[in-house]
Order: structure tokens, then sequence, then C-alpha cells
């Protein structure tokens, strides 16, 4: 135990007692002695490089490239996608995928280059193979967006794993997003990031990295085109960016530099290349499409932090809803945080007295209010524990290389962790769900599921030597750790699926990893009380979108410490906008309604709720196209202009699908800002002023709402009046034509919606809607013509 780690166990003694404090240093020496006595020792190691080219054998899609030292695997699928594993890594096995490889595509493999290389030239891109192993990631012009220099692995002597780093080169105007969630983003600074999925003790700032949600995903955007990189290892390692910069002059360019320095697993990377959509698209097509949420978890929820038992909690939950009744302000959602289920952890016990829970889910789902429930992977061991005796039945349990079950401190006292990479685990743990499902919970949210020790001693609750299934391959926690959390998700969701077949599941997790938007969607956690934390929402979604999650959200108002009003109205405005929108009782520092804040701040509130419900059907035909195309619901400006170096840098602002742009306040006392715009006419969607980009113009923001401009021919689902859809049509620009989609669903089950399409256009003064189609003709639903 270091100096960090003491300072930890007094922060978990002085937060939580003596008894629970002590509990949790005692189980962090106990998996230091276990990782002292079970994982292989240090030695000294070899260093070696890829050498010279020796051979090369082409197949459909690429081939192999031998050199002296390593093999190269290079593979282009029939999607665009582009493989490449050193050291005969295949693409499969890997949980970042969904299902199977994709087949190769077969017009293309390796031919002969220039200076004795081999190249694959594809129909998106272009990869060649120096003589010395050096891979460059080329445009299907030939122009060079990535250059990947040969890699260097440490061997230990006596035989283990093997250490190894990459560095790679990108254009000096290059801007880098993605790594999962970061909260010091969407765009990524120079530095160091961890790849290991951790949360700091207490509230996060921007400063705090890493984070629940790690990923090695890069979004790479520059003036030459967008490029994806993803280096599927889940082991613990580092990626260190370095920005370029363009020489002034005549003088040079100074490229930029991405270094991934990891502690094991395979070396292999998949690729895409095009444009933003585009490279979405494809990496959806890898990892899979996201889990739409159902109709209410696109609404407001508010969690409720209650007194740790059934009783307590119920009260509070009452309490809370009958506050949202009797001011009329609109609720789909209540969470019971962790302290209602503290006694007992695991989805099939609930800590309420028989029945109350279910009554009380009974009584809000007459109101419209549904019940969501958490929940954590660390069981009780209690013997005549129904969860703990069914998992020692069927030898569940994480275990030491002793053959021991392993024993952490979470919330609730001292846990054991049920094996999620075995599939026989995963289907007992989702049949738990059933429970909750019984006593009315219509949703879940998996906490501390990276997993952590309690009070965040250390970055872990499972030692680096305990054992694991990983499907039957075997391995110790050091490459399981990353996907914990996402094989947790993943029995949730298939437990829910079986046991609810008619109905979409709601599922969001703390931690994942690559493809985690199979099963549902993520919340930060514990964000920090202040603007700065406010920031960090935003960047924590940005980033998670642009990797594949595009149901995201932070809780309104930071976990700890009492916001100001102004703090929690633009807070509050910021997450009417965001998929998620849940605000939160804080862990300390009171309640989160909007009443608690004053008059002014609950009228300007009611405002942000109000649109925020006549969005939804916005919001759920985006939640359609995210699943079917990877395009996240929140997109940085620089979307559909990447070319655009202002946009590139902008973070203060985001756009919400196509036709939605969103200007949050970001300091106190602000009533006005500058926002920068993409090109075209953009309307601010209150006062109707027509805005003319490219270019900088300054907005009115007063309390009472943050900014937001409409795209001149859009076409924006709103709820009508009657609960149906409405058309929202904002009037192009002269000699301009617009248009835009609207998914009808029937109910919240797996039934694929009707899309439907309208063009808009000119006509003299008058703007034409027509629905896109055979037959043409009026739109179905009732149209309103805005911005003339």
């Amino acid at each position: 135990m270091n100096g960090r780690d003491l300072v930890r166990s007094v922060k978990a003694v002085s937060q939580v007692g003596a008894a629970q404090g002590l509990r949790a240093v005692r189980a962090s020496w106990r998996h230091r002695r276990a990782d002292s006595a079970g994982l292989p020792q240090q030695g000294p190691a070899r260093a070696r490089v890829p050498g010279s080219l020796a051979g090369v054998d082409p197949a459909p899609g690429g081939g192999r490239v031998r050199f002296a030292r390593s093999e190269l695997r290079i593979l282009v699928t029939v999607n665009g996608a582009v493989f490449w594993g050193w050291d005969g890594a295949d693409p499969e096995p890997s949980y970042a995928l969904a299902g199977v490889c994709p087949e190769p595509d077969a017009r293309v493999t390796l031919e002969p280059d220039k200076d004795g290389g081999w190249r694959v030239v594809a129909e998106r891109a272009t990869v060649t193979v120096s003589r010395h192993g050096t891979i460059e990631l080329c445009t299907p012009g030939g122009v060079l967006l990535r250059r990947e220099l040969p890699p260097r692995w440490w061997e230990p002597e006596g035989g283990g794993e093997a250490r190894w780093a990459q560095r790679a080169e990108v254009a000096a105007d290059a801007r880098f997003f993605g790594l999962g969630g970061r909260p010091s983003g969407p765009r990524l600074r120079e530095g160091t990031y961890r790849m290991w999925n951790t949360a700091p003790p207490g509230a996060f700032g921007a400063a705090d990295d890493p984070l629940s949600i790690t990923m090695p995903v890069q979004m790479v955007v520059a003036d030459a085109g967008t490029h994806l990189v993803f280096h599927d290892t889940t082991w613990d390692g580092t990626v260190a960016l370095r920005e370029g910069r363009e020489g002034d002059g005549s003088g040079h360019d100074s490229v930029g530099s991405c270094e991934l320095r990891m502690r094991g697993g395979p070396l292999r990377c998949w690729a895409l290349v095009g444009t933003p959509s585009r490279v979405v698209r494809g990496w959806t097509q890898l990892t899979g499409g996201a889990v739409v949420p159902p109709s209410w978890a696109l609404g407001h929820q508010h969690a409720v932090r209650g007194s740790g038992d059934g009783a307590g909690t119920e009260r509070e939950v009452r309490r809370v809803v009958a506050g949202y009744q009797e001011r009329g302000l609109p609720l789909d959602a209540v969470h019971l945080d962790v302290d209602h289920h503290r006694a007992r952890r695991g989805p099939g016990l609930p800590g309420d007295p028989p029945g109350s829970l279910r009554r009380l889910a009974d009584a809000l789902r007459a109101d419209g209010v549904r019940l969501v429930s958490v929940v954590e992977p660390g069981v009780g061991p209690e013997r005549g524990d129904a969860v703990y005796d069914g998992g020692r039945a069927i030898d569940a349990f994480v275990r030491d290389p002793a053959g021991r079950a392993v024993r952490g401190v979470v919330h609730g006292g001292e846990s054991v962790y049920p094996d999620f990479t075995a599939e026989r685990v995963r289907k007992w743990w989702g049949g738990l769900y059933e429970a909750r499902l019984a006593q009315g919970s219509s949703g879940f949210m998996h906490d501390v599921s990276e997993p952590l020790s309690f009070a965040g001693l250390g970055d872990r609750s499972l030692p680096l030597s305990a054992r694991h299934d990983l499907d039957g391959r075997g391995a110790d926690h050091r490459e399981v750790h990353n996907v914990y959390g996402l094989c947790m998700a993943r029995a949730g969701y298939e437990g829910l699926r079986e046991l609810q077949p008619q109905e979409r599941p709601f599922l969001c997790s703390r931690s994942g990893w690559a493809g985690m938007q199979r099963y549902g969607g993520s919340w930060s956690g514990g964000v920090a009380t202040g603007w700065p934390g406010l920031r960090a929402s935003l960047s924590l979604v940005v980033g998670l979108g642009l990797c594949g999650v595009p149901y995201a959200g932070a809780d309104v108002g930071g976990s700890e410490g009492e916001p100001s009003p102004e703090l929690f109205l633009r807070w509050f405005q910021l997450g009417a906008y965001l998929p998620l929108f849940r605000t939160h009782s804080a862990l300390r520092g009171g309640r989160r309604e909007p009443w608690r804040f004053g008059d002014d701040v609950l009228g300007h509130a009611r405002v942000a709720l109000d649109e925020r419900r006549r969005l939804l059907p916005y919001f759920m035909t985006l939640a359609h196209f995210a699943r079917r195309t990877g395009t996240p619901y929140v997109r940085p400006l620089w979307w559909a202009a990447p070319e655009d170096r202002a946009l590139r840098d902008c973070e203060d602002a985001f756009l919400l699908g196509d036709s939605l742009l969103v200007a949050p306040v970001w300091e106190p006392g602000v009533r006005s800002r500058e926002v920068l715009l993409p090109r075209g006419r953009w309307y601010d969607t209150v006062t109707g002023e027509a805005f003319e980009g490219p270019g900088r113009v300054t907005v009115s923001a007063p309390l009472a709402r943050i900014p937001v401009l409409a795209r001149a021919g859009a076409v924006v689902p709103v709820r009508a009046g009657d609960g149906g859809i409405a058309l929202d049509v904002w009037a192009p620009a002269p000699g301009r034509t617009g248009g835009g989609y609207v998914a009808v669903e029937a109910g919240d089950g797996p039934e694929e919606p009707e899309i439907e399409r309208y063009r808009v256009h000119r006509s003299g003064d008058r703007v034409v809607v027509e629905a896109d189609g055979e037959d043409g003709g009026r739109p179905p639903h009732p149209v309103r013509v805005r911005g003339l």
C-alpha cells in the first residue's frame, strides 16, 4: 500500500465509519497479497520489433505479411472496415464485435507496392505496408491519414504476457476525439489517457481521468478526411496524444502523434475511413446497433436517495412524485437509488417489506410514472440468502488462484462477485431480474459495475490475479476488468429480453466497453457540482456518442454540494436536450427538485420540461436512426462539415440531430452569448430571427432559456396538443430545399416503426411540404411553417 492508497484508506474510514472503512482496508490488503502470490513476477524482458519483410501470402480481402520476427494480417471487410493484427492476431474472439467478423471483400488482395512494400487498394481506403512494418492508412485518392510505425514488444524472459507499444502519426491539423467518456473533452488535448475503467472517490471533475468507461476508440478529424481507429485489447494501458502544429510561412509542419502502451493482449486494430456519418455507420456494423429505449425513458426522470429502508424510501418517492403533480410538471420515471437496496445486493432481493414496492409501482404507473431500480454486481455472502446460495450452486463467483471466492467491500458491506464472462453465470443472473420485474420495476441502472471497491479505495474491487472464465478461454482480471461492466450489461439485457419479449428493455450502465450500446445506455455517475461539472456533462455525452454509445446523460446539478439556483437552472436547461434527462438527489448537498430553488427557477424549469415533452417525437426519431446508422443524438458542430477548422475546435455548443443547434450557458450572469454557426441559415426557435452561417453571431440567452437554433429547411416532429405528432417546418432559404424524417411508433415493443420522409421547397412566397414516396401528397400530420 503506497501513500496514495493510505490517504484513500483514511478517507474511507472518515466518510463511512470505522467499521465499514476498516473492512475496505482489509479487503485491499487481501487483494494485494493475492496478487503478489498469484501474478507472474516481473523480471528481465527482451525487446522485439517485427524486423525485415520475409514473405507475403495474399488472400481474398488482404492476406498475411511475414516479417523476420512477427507476422501481420491485413483484412478488408465487405463494409469497408480495415483490420490488421500483429503476431498472427485475428479479429475474433472479441467482446467488441457483434456476432462474427464481417466477410472479407473478395475484390481486393495484397499487391506489390513501391520500395519493396505491399498494399491493399479498397473502395474506401488504401493500406500500405512497408518492408519494415510501417502501416499507412490513406484515402481512396492516396492522401495519408495515419501512419502506424513498427510496433515494439517487451517479452518477459521467463515467459508470460508481453507489453507492447504502438506509435502513430497524423496530420498537423488533426484533432482527436473519443476514448470513451472523458470529462475534459470532447476534443482531447495533449496528454496521457489511461485505459482502465475506474472512478475517483467522491464526485469527479473535468481534470479527473480515467472514469467508468474507457475505450481505445479514436475518431481523428483532419482536412484530408476523418478516420476511426479501435485497438481491440481489453488490457490496462495508456494513450498519449500530441496535437500537431502547422509551420508558419516556410516553416515545417509538426505532425500529431498517438502512442499506445499496453500491458498485454493482442496488438490488433480496426480502422474506418470516410465522412463522420459513414465512419460511425461502419463502426455500428462491426459492434452492433444501439438499443432503442422505451418512449418513457426519453422523458424526464428523477432519482430518489432514500433512507436505507423500504418505508422511508417509499415516503420519499411519494413526496417527490406528489411535488411534480401538484405543480403540473411532467415526470416519466423515478429511480430508486442504491440506498433502497443497501441491505441486500443483486437483482433478486430488494430490501423492502413484501409487497410494498409492488403497491408503490402500481400507484406510480397509474399516474404515468415508471419505477427504475439500481443493481450492483456485489452479492452479500450470507448462507441462506437465495441469490448467494443460487450462485454457489453453479460456481458463479470470481475466485482467486487458490480457488477461494474473492471478497470485496461495496455499498452494504462485504460482497462476492459473479463472473459475467461465463455464459452460465450470465443466464443465471439474467433470470434474477424476474423478481424486480414482479415488484414493478420498469428499468434498471447498473452501478459500480467497473467493479470498484467501496468508498473509492483503490481502483478495483477484484485483485488482478482473480480468475475468470472468459467464455471458456480462461484469464485473470488484468484482461477482464475493462469488460466486466459490459458483460454484466449483457447478462441483464438478455435476461430482460427473455423475461419480457414484448417490451424494449431499459438498462443503463455506469461502466462498459466498446459495443455496450447493444445492451443499453450510460450515465456519468457522480459529477462534481459546479460550472466545470456542467461542461464535463456535455463532454461525456459527446465523447460516448462518437464511440458508438448514443444514449447517455449526466445527473443535473451534480452529485455533491449545493448548486446555486442559476447553476441548477442552466444545468437543467442543458439536460433537457441530452438523451438521458435525469435529476438526482445529491449524496451530500440536499435534494434537486426544481421548486427547491425558488419560484423563478421553477417557472423557467417548467419551460424546459414542456419543451422536452414537445420534442419527444424528435428524440424517438433520433433513437431509431442511432440504432440503424450509429449516428448519435448529440453531435459536435463539425459533424456535417469536418473540414471546417473553426467548427473542429468549438466545444461550447452541439447539434441535436440534423435540425437543432443547442448553445448552453457555461458561466454565471450570462444573458447573451456568441454562437459559431455552421454553413446555412439558422433560426432562433423562440424569436424566429434568422442568422446566416458560417460565422459567429450573438444571440440572446435570458435566464428563461438557453439559445436553440433550427436549421433552415428542417422538418422537426413534435408532440401535438392531442398527444399525436405534428411537424415544425422551418422555411428554407430562397433557392434552397430541405426535409426530414419521422419515426412513427405504435408502442414500446420490438417492432420496427414506420419511417416517414418529407421534402420541403419554396414556391414563390409559399413553403411546400410533401411526403416523399411514389404518391407524394400532403403530410398526414398537422404542419406549422416557421421562419417566414
